[in-house]
């Protein structure tokens, strides 16, 4: 069903079949049962009200007319010498004694009226009076018992209840009538609440909507402070980081096609020819071994660039948030062995190397890869026979080389993806190596930046949060 459909049937996982009703439709039978409810108890409770009231003023009026008549022989004479009670203005009432010994006698001639031990004990003076709903000849009346003037004897008056249960009737109807009457104009209230109320949940559904079906990202206007305004708020900050992440994925696969293009080209370019040498007569033996050695050793640079370079994409395009299984990591242990390979791959370096124990949580993998980079990129600008600097103090790890230094202007960039000083595009390299030192950095809350050392070379200063010495 749609609109204000009450419910839908559809079997749930446990295939079980389960009711699935719309935000409009629980508002409406909430407030529905909610005010009905009320109504109800209202109704019931002015209903029970009224008939405590009304039998107790009868209950007093009964009783007080018991009382005067008892406190009087006009009653007694005129009941001996056969005097009707509406003679002596008592119509609406009969009337009737009884003595100690529960001998009842009527006054007038009615239905008989079976007495009981409440009045017996009225008669016989243990009690002051007694009050009662008795039914005679199958209607129900109040009976009241007081003692009289005459001792052992105790004046019975009987009072039909026919009018009060036609009014308590009555009553009831009209109390039925307003409490159908109360829900329905609870069901009303509830549509109208759902209709205007949910006008605002029900326009930020249709631009959802219209976002997901066009994915134009374009932030909502968000109008109040109220829920739906923080709702609209919260969603306006999903799309703008999910345009962010589209550009992002957008930049890095045409960066990524761009730095791909010239190592398959120059490597197409050595095959082809290598291909050729091959299938012509001869070809390989009139190809000096000198310029068949540097094709295969450009081939074999290419190539390892290019791994170099899918590693690196591979890296960046983990774009999710720390995962649940690290473990405490001694940053200094990690720089031990940075350096190590580095050194391997940079013999002619001197790495001078001061660091102190600092635990960081995290994953070692990718701390030792950031760490890597960093030094990687010390010794490729260090001059034949430099020096590379490393200190880890605090949890801040500086790398300081000799080379000729970063520009200041280009000290923000050099971290963005593919991003190469012009000075840096003939050298080897795939531009991604301090971008992922900026993202392990801020995988590990940490930070990573450029600047100038004394010598005037590049200083790269690695800071992440940890402590000096491991729990215990």
């Amino acid at each position: 069903m749609s609109g204000w459909g009450l419910a839908a049937m559809n079997p749930g996982a446990n295939g079980r079949w389960h009711y699935r009703r719309s935000l409009a439709s629980r508002v409406i039978l909430l407030t529905t049962i909610a005010v009905g409810m009320s109504v109800a108890l209202v109704a019931v409770g002015a209903y029970f009200t009224a008939r405590v009231q009304m039998q107790n003023a009868l209950d007093d009026s009964l009783l007080d007319r018991a009382n005067k008549a008892a406190a009087s022989n006009t009653l007694l004479e005129a009941s001996a010498s056969g005097i009707p009670p509406w003679a002596l203005g008592a119509a609406d009432v009969r009337i009737a004694f009884l003595d100690y010994k529960g001998t009842p006698a009527i006054v007038d001639r009615g239905p008989a009226i079976e007495l009981g031990t409440p009045e017996l004990e009225v008669a016989q003076g243990k009690h002051s009076s007694s009050l009662r709903t008795l039914l005679i000849a199958g209607e129900r009346h109040r009976v009241v018992a007081v003692p009289t003037r005459q001792e052992g004897i105790a004046l019975i008056i009987a009072q039909p209840l026919e009018d009060q249960d036609r009014t308590l009737s009555r009553l009831g109807w009209v109390t039925v009538a307003f409490g159908i009457f109360g829900v329905l104009a609870a069901a009303l209230a509830g549509w109208t609440v759902a209709s205007n109320g949910l006008r605002p949940v029900r326009k930020l559904t249709d631009s959802v909507e219209d976002i997901a079906r066009t994915e134009d990202f374009t932030p909502l206007e968000v109008e109040g402070d109220d829920e739906v305004a923080r709702l609209a708020t919260a969603f306006n900050h999903m799309l703008v980081a999910l345009d962010a992440s589209r550009i992002r994925q957008r930049q890095l696969v045409a960066d990524a096609s761009h730095e791909l293009r010239t190592p398959l080209t120059a490597l197409r370019t050595n095959i082809d020819l290598l291909t050729m040498t091959a299938r012509e007569p001869d070809g390989l033996r009139n190809l000096p071994p000198e310029a068949r050695g540097e094709l295969l050793d450009d081939v074999q640079a290419q190539i390892e660039e290019l791994t170099t370079l899918i590693g690196d994409l591979t890296a960046l395009a983990r774009d999710e948030p720390m995962p649940v299984q690290v473990q405490s990591v001694d940053l200094a242990d990690v720089i031990d062995h940075a350096v190590q390979r580095v050194r391997r791959r940079a013999p002619s370096l001197e790495f001078e190397v001061f660091t102190r124990p600092w635990w960081v949580i995290g994953e070692a993998a990718e701390l030792e890869r950031a760490v890597t980079n960093l030094l990687d990129n010390a010794a490729k600008w260090s001059p034949e026979g430099g020096q590379v600097t490393v200190r880890l103090s605090d949890g801040v790890l500086t790398v300081d080389d000799q080379g000729p230094g970063i520009a200041e202007g280009d000290r923000p960039r050099i971290f963005d993806r593919f991003w190469r000083s012009p000075d840096a595009r003939t050298l080897p390299g795939s531009g991604l190596g301090l971008a992922i030192v900026r993202q392990v950095a801020e995988r590990h809350s940490g930070a990573v930046h450029a600047t100038a050392n004394a010598s005037g070379g590049a200083r790269l200063v690695l800071s992440l949060p940890g402590r000096e010495k491991i729990n215990a």
